[in-house]
């Protein structure tokens, strides 16, 4: 692995065996067919891919609850197949799923975020300093002697990340964790995530099918079909707006009217991201 690389996998393969009641192998589905990816620490990463594509599959992989059926996967140049590795991948590689509520399992939210920490044997001093940062760098503070149950869906996110972020982990691997919320919940999640990956430095590798939550990325890889077909910077992929809706993809608002406009001669950029960076440029024209 080069120097600075946190995560690489080559010609990576995961396939799902369907078996009869008798243990004979009725059908055999390629979820995830030849990925390579490479991601430098420090890196936002976000991978997009409408359901079935693999993206979730290939989430799982960084972690080590998958392993390869062919091919390898390094986190941090080690490699998940080998069983030995397995505590130190996931000490690197943190999770964080869909639905909140399969990772909050204190009664209270400090307790909560403690758990992670106090499981790796952190001494207790230490364990407070911990859930103190994580609760600051999610900007859930204030909520430290709340029950989780009284929590809204983005605070409970926020709370899963937190706990997550209290382990110290090199990379944060989020499988869709705004799926289940509203837009200001949604909003609060990716800006505590930008800010974990920008002030503190994590490596972060983004699953997910809202295409705003993508703008900020480093890199964007779009997943079909268990192929990666496409990646690049968020300006490189969004100015192929036909390419991504053959991939059963939507592309940001701002982007699909700016690429109206560029259609009936407005001289616009390709791959505008944003409402404000599109009226900039229409005010430039003006």
């Amino acid at each position: 692995m080069a120097l600075n690389e946190i995560i690489r996998s080559k010609d990576l393969v995961c396939e799902y065996i369907t078996r009869d009641e008798e243990g004979n192998v009725e059908s055999i589905k390629k979820a995830i067919d030849g990925v390579s990816i490479d991601v430098k620490a420090g890196d936002f990463v976000a991978i997009l891919g409408h359901n079935g594509s693999g993206k979730s599959t290939l989430a799982k992989h960084l972690n080590a609850i998958l392993t390869p059926t062919e091919g390898t996967v390094w986190i941090d140049g080690k490699d998940t197949s080998d069983p030995e590795n397995l505590w130190s991948v996931r000490q690197t590689a943190g999770m964080v799923f869909q639905n909140p509520d399969n990772q909050i399992i204190g009664s209270i939210v400090e307790e909560d975020v403690g758990f992670g920490p106090e499981n790796l044997g952190v001494p207790t001093d230490e364990i407070w300093e911990r859930v103190d940062e994580s609760l600051s760098a999610v900007k859930m503070q204030e909520f430290r002697s709340n029950s989780p149950n009284k929590l809204s869906g983005g605070q409970k996110q926020r709370v899963a990340i937190a706990g997550v972020v209290a382990m110290h982990p090199q990379c944060i691997v989020l499988d869709e964790p705004t799926a289940m919320l509203d837009p200001n919940g949604r909003k609060d999640v990716i800006r505590a995530v930008r800010a974990l990956n920008m002030v503190e430095h994590i490596t972060i590798i983004l699953i997910t099918h809202y295409m705003e939550e993508v703008i900020y990325a480093d890199k964007v890889l779009v997943m079909d079909s268990g192929h990666l077909v496409m990646q690049g910077t968020p300006k490189d992929i969004f100015s192929q707006v036909d390419t991504l809706k053959s991939y059963h993809l939507d592309v940001p608002q701002a982007t699909l009217l700016a690429e109206e406009l560029r259609k009936s001669g407005l001289p616009l950029s390709p791959g505008i991201l944003s409402g404000e960076e599109l009226v900039k440029e229409i005010c430039q024209l003006l």
